[in-house]
């Protein structure tokens, strides 16, 4: 079975203004790092907007509702200092969220093995009823309780390796054991959450890492924390929040790992997928700033997805 990518020329219409990090041109680097002779395996599909019902499962309905209308037909809008909307946000929001969707069928149906969805704007700080830190809607989270509600998954994880930490699925996830989430993240850095101490039921684990810190810390820390609590959660359906932006050349951290760490961090966790839930694992897209280290290490995440990392 396939590798699946999925994305859509909408979610390069998302203008977040000149000099904004999360740019239009994150995507475009990642597209067409993954359209190169290397990824001839990798199946490429566009994405679908996701419904008012598949967002209504994580963000209530009047939320979903507001915000939708809020957004501008034209011109900018500002939903806080840091997240900046424009005519082209509402298509590319829906794209993102409905490409984890569709994800999430393609590999519970069989149809293929693993996807990662080439998708912006990105997700992970997306609270149940707050957009913050980049964030619309919380495309992983949605993609998980898609799942459980389409296909009756009982256990999902989600492992998320961006290097700010995924406030909005922890708040998603909080008071329910079923859903699983996992953390590396510099610490203390934006949003300010992710202390080791916030466990939600016992299903939250947070590996906070300090400022300098690199691939022996990273690796240690997915090695003693997040993967034996993945194992023992047993998911029927893992989901990676796949950010690149503790990369050494990242301009907004100071985690210094490299391509390698990105491609080691996902055969691992493929590994537990293997015998937990049949190799299911859907990545999405969330931070990662320095267009070349994006690219390469997306390159490195997606080849090991693919079985194609040694």
């Amino acid at each position: 079975m396939s590798t699946l990518l999925i994305s859509h020329e909408a979610c390069l219409g998302h203008d977040t203004g000149p000099g904004h990090p999360e740019s239009p041109a994150r995507l475009a680097a990642v597209l067409k790092r993954l359209r190169q002779i290397d990824f001839a395996g990798l199946e490429e599909r566009e994405a679908r907007c996701a419904t008012v019902d598949e967002l209504a499962r994580v963000h209530p309905r009047p939320y979903v509702e507001g915000l939708l209308a809020a957004l501008p037909q034209h011109g900018f809008g500002q939903i806080d200092a840091d997240t900046i909307v424009c005519g082209g946000s509402r298509e590319a929001a829906l794209r993102a969220a409905g490409a984890v969707v569709q994800a999430v069928d393609a590999v519970m149906t069989g149809e293929a093995r693993t996807a990662f969805c080439a998708v912006r704007p990105p997700g992970h700080h997306a609270e149940p009823d707050q957009a913050m830190g980049f964030c619309l809607f919380n495309n992983v989270a949605v993609g998980a309780l898609h799942a459980r509600h389409a296909y009756g998954v009982k256990r999902v994880a989600v492992v998320d390796f961006d290097v700010h930490h995924g406030n909005g699925t922890q708040a998603a996830f909080w008071d329910d054991p079923t859903l699983f989430f996992a953390s590396t993240h510099q610490y203390p850095h934006y949003p300010n959450t992710g202390a080791r101490h916030e466990t939600g039921h016992g299903n939250i684990v947070n590996a906070p890492l300090r400022a300098g810190s690199g691939s022996a810390d990273f690796r240690h820390a997915m090695t003693e924390f997040v993967l034996p609590r993945l194992a023992d959660h047993s998911p029927d359906l893992i989901l990676i929040s796949a950010g690149f932006d503790a990369h050494t050349d990242d301009p907004l951290a100071s985690i210094d790992l490299v391509e390698a760490d990105y491609a080691w961090a996902t055969t691992e966790i493929l590994r537990i997928a293997r015998y937990a839930c049949e190799g299911r694992v859907v990545s999405t897209l969330e931070g990662g700033y320095d267009l070349h280290a994006l690219a390469e290490s997306a390159a490195a995440h997606v080849k090991a997805l693919m079985g194609l990392s040694h």
